[in-house]
C-alpha cells in the first residue's frame, strides 16, 4: 500500500509543492511545482503578506489537484532563518550550601535560558513577546569565575553556566496556518527547514559526529550544528546567493533576474552570454565572471565560517555539509575550508544522490536545491512537530513540540520566571566589629518544589500530552539577623576585690558609640567596639587605680631598682605580676613594705664597700656602718639612719677606709646626756679605760661612766 505525501517549502523567492508517495519506506518523487512570488511577499523566512503567499499556494495545489486529485491536507516548514540563537548566562551565590546537585545545574541551565530570552526580546523589534525555545546547549560552567568542566558536587561561592539558546517566534507558526487556511488547507504535520534536511541527510546515528549542515538558499543560509547525538544549536547569516547576484549585477550592469539566470549558467557554462541593461549583449568567460565576483564569494564563506564557529562554541566543526541552490556558487567550498581549517573533502555539496532511499521521476531533474522539499515532506512523516497542551499551575500551556519535551519546556512556555524556581536568599550585612569590617551573610532559601500530575518531578523529566504541573513556591531564606553576643561570643563579668573594695568587672560595649548590651541586636553598617579584659593591669587601668611603682633610687647617677623593698601584688597570700589573668572571686592586695634607711640602702648595694662592726653600748647592741665617707640625700648630708624613698638620689663618694673609733658609736644610736650627770666620765672598753677617739673593734663592750 503507498500513500501519498504533498509538501510545501515556502522560501523568500519561491514557493516549492512536491507530491511523494511512500512504500515500504522507499520514497518516490512523483512531481514538483515551483512558483515564485509575485511581490516581496517574504522577508528574511517571514510571511509579510499572507494573502499574496496563499496565492502562490493555491496556484500550486491547483496545478498539482489537476495531476494527482484532491490535495486537503499539507506538511510545511518553518524557516530555519526565522529561528534566532541567542547567548545567556546566570550566576548564582551559593556559598555555605551544601554541595551542588544536578537538579541545580538543571535549574541554574534555566535561568540562563530566560536570560537569554529577555536578551533576545530586548534586541527584536517586534510587538510579539513570546518565542518558543527549540533547543539549548551548554557553553561553559564556571565556579568562581573559573571555567570548569561540571558543578556536579562542587562548593563554592558562586556558579554560573553560561548557555546558547535557540528561539522560533509563534508569528512563524501563525503566519503559516493563517496562509494554509487561505488556501483551503489542513497543516498535517510541521518542521523546521534545518531539521528537515539534516533528518534526510544526517540520520541518527551520524549525530554523535560534530558536523555543520548549511543551507544557502536565496536571502539566507540556514545552519545546524549536531554533535553527541543530537542536533545543539541552529543559526542563521542574512546572506546568500541574491549576494552573488547581485554583486554579478552590479559589475555588469545586469537586471537582476538576467544576473541570476547568469549565475546559474557559471556552473556549467564556460562562456556565458549577458546582456546589460543598455542592451548589449556580451559573450564572457566563466572564469572573468568568478573573478569579478570572488569579493563576494569570500564574503559569504567568511559570515558562513564565522556563524558556525559560534554556534559551535568557538571551534570548527568535524565537516560541513552544503546544501540549497545557493552550494552551486563557483569556489565556495574552498573558500568554506580555508576559513574553517578544514581540508577541502571535509566540505561537501550534497543533492539529491545523498538521499538515501529516494528516487525521482524522470521529468525531475537532482539539484542541491530539492535537498529540502523533499526532506520537508519525508521528515513531516518521520519527524512530524505536533502541539502539546499541558497545564501548569493550573493554566493550560500550548507547546511546540520540536523534541522530547521536558517539565523545565513547559516552564519556559509558561514564563515561569527562574527566580520562582529558588527561595531568594536573605539580605546580607557589614558591620565594623572593632575596627575590621566582617560580613554576616543572609540565610539560604529553599528551592521550589515542581509536581509532575501530583508527584515530585525534575525539570529534566519528560512530559506528555494531557500532564499537569504545579509549582509549590520555595521559603525566601531569612535576612541576616545577629546579636553582639553572637559576634563577640559569651562575656560573663567577675567580682573580685582589691584591697577590701569588691568591683564588679563587665565588658565595655559601644554600638555606634552608644553602650550596649550582649543582647543588643545590630543593624546593617553598625560599628561596634569592645573591651574585656581580665589582665590585672588592665583592669586597674579600668578603674582608675593607679598601677604599683616599683622601688627605684639614683645611687652615684645610677638608676637601681631595688626589688625587696618594691610594694608587692599579692593575690590571696601569692605574689602575682601585673599580666596576670584574674578569675571570679580573686582578692588583690598590695602589700606595702617599711621604707629602707640609708644604712639598709648602703648594705644592699654590692658595688658600695662596707666596713661593719658590731658593738654593745651600755648594754645596748649597735651595728656600725661605713661608707668611709659622708653619704648625701638629694644633696644634703645625712647618716644612716636617715630613711629613703623611692626616686630619691644618694650619692656616696669614694675615700679611704679607717677603723672605727668610740666616737661613731654615737653616730648609730640616739643618745643624750643625763641631766643629772656628774661633770666628769670615764669611758671604757671591755672594762678597761679608752679615749674618745680610739679604735673599737666587733664584739667590744663599750661603756660611759659618770663619776660622783
Amino acid at each position: 500500500m503507498s500513500n501519498k505525501l504533498f509538501a510545501l517549502d515556502i522560501g523568500t523567492r519561491s514557493v516549492v509543492g512536491i507530491i511523494l508517495t511512500e512504500k515500504d519506506g522507499i520514497y518516490h518523487v512523483n512531481d514538483l511545482v515551483t512558483i515564485e512570488h509575485k511581490e516581496r511577499s517574504m522577508i528574511d523566512g517571514q510571511i509579510h503578506n499572507i494573502v499574496s503567499v496563499a496565492s502562490v499556494i493555491c496556484e500550486i495545489k491547483s496545478i498539482l489537484e489537476e495531476r494527482h486529485g484532491t490535495l486537503k491536507r499539507v506538511s510545511v516548514a518553518a524557516a530555519g532563518r526565522a529561528l534566532k540563537t541567542m547567548e545567556g548566562s546566570m550566576t548564582i551565590d551559593i556559598a555555605g550550601k551544601s554541595l551542588f546537585t544536578s537538579e541545580d545545574i538543571n535549574r541554574l541551565e534555566l535561568a540562563a535560558v530566560q536570560q537569554a530570552q529577555q536578551k533576545l526580546l530586548s534586541s527584536v523589534s517586534t510587538t510579539d513577546d513570546y518565542y518558543y525555545c527549540v533547543g539549548y546547549s551548554v557553553l561553559h560552567y564556571q565556579l568562581d569565575g573559573d571555567e570548569i568542566g561540571s558543578l556536579i558536587d562542587q562548593a563554592g561561592r558562586s556558579a554560573t553556566a553560561e548557555v546558547i539558546a535557540t528561539f522560533l517566534p509563534r508569528v512563524v507558526v501563525e503566519s503559516l496556518l493563517a496562509s494554509l487556511k487561505r488556501a483551503d488547507l489542513e497543516m498535517e504535520a510541521l518542521t523546521l527547514e534545518p531539521i528537515a534536511a539534516i533528518n534526510v541527510l544526517i540520520p541518527p546515528s551520524m549525530r554523535r559526529l560534530n558536523v555543520a549542515l548549511v543551507d544557502i538558499g536565496a536571502g539566507t543560509s540556514d545552519i545546524a550544528i549536531t554533535n553527541n547525538n543530537t542536533v545543539v544549536s541552529y543559526g542563521m547569516v542574512p546572506i546568500a546567493g541574491d549576494e552573488i547576484t547581485e554583486a554579478l549585477s552590479n559589475h555588469y550592469l545586469l537586471d537582476f533576474p538576467v544576473a541570476e539566470l547568469a549565475k546559474r549558467s557559471l556552473a556549467n557554462e564556460e562562456t556565458i552570454t549577458i546582456s546589460d541593461i543598455l542592451g548589449f549583449e556580451q559573450q564572457v568567460p566563466s572564469t572573468e565572471v568568478i573573478t569579478a565576483i570572488k569579493p563576494s564569494i569570500e564574503k559569504l564563506a567568511s559570515s558562513i565560517a564565522e556563524e558556525i564557529k559560534r554556534l559551535n562554541n568557538n571551534k570548527s566543526p568535524q565537516a560541513v555539509m552544503v546544501v540549497g541552490g545557493g552550494s552551486l556558487t563557483p569556489h565556495l567550498t574552498k573558500e568554506l575550508s580555508i576559513r574553517l581549517d578544514l581540508p577541502e573533502n571535509r566540505i561537501g555539496i550534497r543533492g539529491l544522490d545523498a538521499l538515501s532511499d529516494v528516487t525521482l521521476s524522470d521529468n525531475i531533474s537532482s539539484s542541491p536545491a530539492l535537498v529540502t522539499p523533499i526532506g520537508i515532506a519525508i521528515a513531516a512523516r518521520r519527524a512530524p512537530i505536533h502541539y502539546m497542551s499541558v497545564t501548569v499551575n493550573e493554566k493550560t500551556i500550548r507547546l511546540f513540540e520540536l523534541k522530547e519535551m521536558t517539565v523545565g519546556d513547559a516552564l519556559l512556555a509558561a514564563n515561569i520566571k527562574a527566580r520562582q524556581l529558588y527561595g531568594k536568599p536573605g539580605l546580607g550585612m557589614s558591620i565594623m566589629l572593632n575596627g575590621k569590617l566582617m560580613t554576616i551573610p543572609g540565610e539560604h532559601g529553599r528551592s521550589s518544589e515542581i509536581l509532575l500530575n501530583g508527584k515530585i518531578a525534575s525539570t529534566k523529566d519528560f512530559i506528555v500530552n494531557g500532564d499537569d504541573i504545579s509549582l509549590v513556591p520555595g521559603s525566601n531564606g531569612k535576612d541576616a539577623s545577629a546579636t553582639i553576643r553572637d559576634l563577640i561570643g559569651e562575656m560573663s563579668p567577675i567580682n573580685i576585690t582589691i584591697d577590701g573594695t569588691k568591683h564588679t568587672i563587665t565588658p565595655r560595649i559601644e554600638r555606634n558609640g552608644k553602650q550596649a548590651e550582649l543582647d543588643t541586636i545590630v543593624h546593617d553598617r553598625d560599628e561596634i567596639y569592645y573591651f574585656h579584659s581580665t589582665k590585672l593591669k588592665d583592669i586597674l587601668a579600668e578603674l582608675g587605680i593607679k598601677t604599683t611603682m616599683p622601688f627605684e633610687i639614683i645611687v652615684n647617677n645610677k638608676t637601681i631598682l631595688l626589688e625587696q623593698w618594691t610594694p608587692q601584688l599579692l593575690n590571696g597570700r601569692t605574689p602575682i605580676s601585673p599580666e596576670q589573668l584574674l578569675k571570679d572571686g580573686d582578692e588583690i592586695r598590695f602589700e606595702i613594705q617599711q621604707p629602707p634607711t640609708v644604712g639598709e640602702i648602703i648594705a644592699a648595694l654590692d658595688d658600695v664597700k662596707l666596713t661593719t662592726a658590731t658593738v654593745t653600748f651600755n648594754g645596748q647592741s649597735v651595728t656600725m656602718t661605713s661608707s668611709l665617707s659622708p653619704v648625701l640625700l638629694n644633696g644634703k648630708q645625712v647618716d644612716h639612719s636617715t630613711i629613703v624613698h623611692s626616686g630619691d638620689k644618694l650619692t656616696i663618694p669614694e675615700s679611704v677606709q679607717r677603723p672605727f673609733l668610740f666616737s661613731d658609736v654615737f653616730l648609730f644610736i640616739d643618745y643624750s646626756l643625763p641631766k643629772t650627770a656628774a661633770s666628769s666620765y670615764e669611758l671604757l672598753r671591755n672594762g678597761e679605760p679608752i679615749g674618745f677617739n680610739d679604735p673599737v673593734f666587733s664584739g667590744d663592750a663599750l661603756e660611759i661612766k659618770f663619776k660622783p
